[in-house]
């Protein structure tokens, strides 16, 4: 069937692919990968899914044709035809699906999460466009006038992590080129029924180029992607291509309710069909078998690698640790002036650093006014950000992935919930999913906790939700670790970071004198574990605390001596996931009776999780005792002091168990 362009041209559907073989070639290259690969599912040779691209072909050659060999390409879970339009490894993608070592990611990844060079896909809709926006951002940066594409489809118009972006795109005129891929199905629904608007309406109202194409006419097509790609390159603007294109094959596997009817007609008008039975018999032939060929050798290939030999490395932790005194006792400048010395120190010693963040610019410098001047000393590399959390994260892993260390600040730890998605599936999946190490310098860092009478929503402890997340090192800090170290540490690291801050640690003098009769150590590990100790003495109770709360329990200690005639020991971790158990274990072998102390909710707390570790380990406890909050924290500050772990709290309890 013929079609009309937008210039009134009548074209027919295979005539340009006939006049550029190649370009055939290599779309029905991609397609015949696509059919062998839903084939060898049927047959049982792979397990999982598969969501092919059949139909949609052209959409990544016209884009990705118009690239040049540093730009990078963002993707979904159905990136095949991405992936091989920017690489053309057959070999490795067929391997990486069958879960071979020889897989591009050596079968880690599998199907939807492949890496190449600047390939890079994910399978959580919408979830790459911030981190598209982040790579986008260091190229610009970087002033290497390269461009970053996003591929999307119309059903990701439905995500809010889209928009965000959108918007962050503009306002920072990146050089981003985001594709939507229109299909107009989301899965089984017809995304007309889900979704109001038109694409061309969303790009006007972020200030976006647009641009629209279809695979039914692939000459224009092709005219309109590069003249897509040279206006982000020539303008370094954002610039929305809609590519509207027909999924002939089902979403995924063989899970297709839409009417036959409706897909036959697809086919009729489907451009790579209408050329292949234009083709002489001869021609038509030398060109599926010469492709066959490098399919069956591919497979042959792939069937004589080992199985996915992926192993989790585990974190090694130093056991046992080494002590050293904690000396410097003086009382020093405020806890947030020496956050922000320590976050100075990393634009000073870090020039492609970046700081992004919600009112973080001067003259405001952030709620906590820990980045007060910086913005003024070190000009356009500490941001203001609209109120997106999830965008702002996904634009720091972007940031990282181009190597420029990033530091992203949210306002109040309770907000990092709107950005779990990016540090769950994104952020601590990009270092080990695609086969190999990559390095994230990424810094998350948020103050946490209450006693400031926020509120229910803005004076939790919620870091529990992150600890356990692989890959995700969270750290708190508290008043015996300086900021500078930490990170120091995190900058040199592989990342990414989660730094837990606390409200209330903010106002205080750093590094206090310890306790009447206690001294201070640290341990020598990455990020030091603090510990508390008499001077003389032995300890009847050890007390496992972390963050802003170990000032209630320190002065704990002293009310427990003179109430009780009690001495402790205290062991304070920094990095509290993953979370080493040497320190902890150490001192209750001498103790045997231990009391936890959390601001957050107890079940499935850190303190939970380090008393399951000590009995894997066989620790003998004869007693325990675990004190936190379990509620909502309360505005009324005589309400709030009362729920939360108090010094005489903590204190009744010390002694409770102590006579026990």
């Amino acid at each position: 069937m013929a079609h009309i362009d937008t210039r009134g041209r009548v074209r027919q559907p295979g005539e340009f692919l006939l006049r550029n073989p190649a370009v055939l070639e290599r779309a029905l290259t991609i397609r015949m990968v696509e059919e062998r690969l839903l084939r060898m599912y049927s047959e049982g040779a792979l397990t999982g899914t598969v969501h092919t691209c059949v139909g949609q072909e052209l959409s990544a050659l016209a884009v990705i044709t118009h690239l040049e060999t540093h730009d990078s390409v963002f993707s979904t879970h159905r990136g095949h035809g991405h992936f091989l339009s920017h690489t053309g490894d057959v070999e490795g993608l067929v391997a990486e699906v069958m879960g071979r070592d020889a897989g591009v990611c050596r079968g880690v990844g599998g199907t939807q999460h492949l890496r190449a060079d600047e390939y890079w896909s994910n399978g959580i809709q919408g979830g790459m466009m911030p981190v598209a926006a982040g790579r986008a951002l260091a190229h610009a940066l970087d002033a290497d006038h390269r461009v970053t594409a996003v591929f999307i489809g119309d059903g990701t118009l439905g995500e809010g992590a889209v928009y965000e972006t959108l918007n962050l795109a503009s306002v920072w005129s990146l050089p981003l080129l985001v594709v939507v891929e229109n299909n107009h199905y989301a899965q089984s629904t017809r995304t007309a029924s889900t979704t109001s608007g038109s694409i061309a309406s969303r790009a006007a109202a972020f200030d976006i180029d647009y641009r629209r194409a279809s695979t039914w006419d692939p000459e224009e097509l092709f005219e309109v992607a590069g003249d897509a790609v040279r206006n982000v390159r020539s303008g370094l603007r954002p610039t929305i291509l809609e590519i509207e294109t027909d999924r002939l094959m089902p979403h995924s596997k063989g899970d297709d309710n839409r009417d036959p009817t409706e897909i036959a007609s697809y086919w009729e008008r489907d451009a790579i069909s209408h050329a292949m039975r234009t083709l002489s018999d001869v021609a038509r032939r030398e060109l599926t078998e010469r492709i066959e060929r490098r399919l069956d050798a591919a497979v042959a290939t792939a069937a004589d690698s080992p199985m996915c030999q992926y192993e989790h490395a585990g974190t090694k932790f130093a056991d046992p640790v080494t002590w050293a005194p904690i000396t410097d006792t003086r009382p020093a400048p405020r806890y947030v002036d020496l956050v922000h010395d320590a976050l100075a120190g990393l634009l000073e010693t870090h020039p492609g650093a970046m700081i992004l963040g919600e009112d973080i610019e001067a003259p405001y410098g952030g709620a906590f006014k820990v980045t007060r001047d910086l913005s003024v000393r070190y000009p356009g590399r500490v941001l203001n950000t609209p109120i997106s959390e999830a965008a702002i994260t996904g634009i720091g892993s972007g940031l990282a992935l181009g190597r420029h260390l990033a530091v992203i600040e949210v306002m109040f730890g309770d907000f990092l919930t709107l950005c779990f998605d990016q540090l769950l599936q994104h952020a601590s999946k990009f270092t080990a999913m695609y086969g190999v190490s990559v390095p994230l310098p990424l810094v998350v860092r948020t103050p946490m906790g209450g006693r400031r009478g926020y509120g229910p929503t803005h004076s939790q402890s919620i870091e529990k939700h992150f600890c356990g997340i692989d890959g995700l090192t969270v750290v708190a800090v508290n008043q015996r670790m300086g900021p500078a170290e930490v990170l120091a540490r995190m900058a040199a690291g592989t990342g990414p970071f989660l730094l837990i801050e606390n409200k209330v640690l903010y106002t205080r003098q750093f590094n206090p004198r310890p306790p009447v009769g206690y001294k201070a150590l640290a341990s020598d590990e990455t990020f030091s574990t603090v510990r508390i100790t008499p001077v003389a003495g032995r300890p009847q109770v050890t007390v496992f605390c972390y963050g802003g709360v170990l000032e209630e329990v320190e002065a704990a200690l002293e009310i427990a001596f003179d109430e009780g005639d009690v001495l402790c020991d205290v062991i304070s971790p920094t990095c509290i996931s993953p979370l080493s158990i040497g320190p902890l274990r150490e001192a209750l072998a001498v103790t045997g009776t231990l009391l936890t102390v959390e601001e957050g909710c107890a079940v499935g707390g850190v303190a939970g999780e380090a008393i399951a570790r000590l009995v894997e380990q066989g620790v003998a406890l004869r007693r325990v005792r675990r004190l936190s909050h379990d509620g909502i924290v309360p505005a009324s500050s005589a309400a709030e002091a009362d729920v939360l772990p108090s010094r005489q709290s903590i204190a009744d309890a010390i002694l409770a168990l102590a006579s026990a």
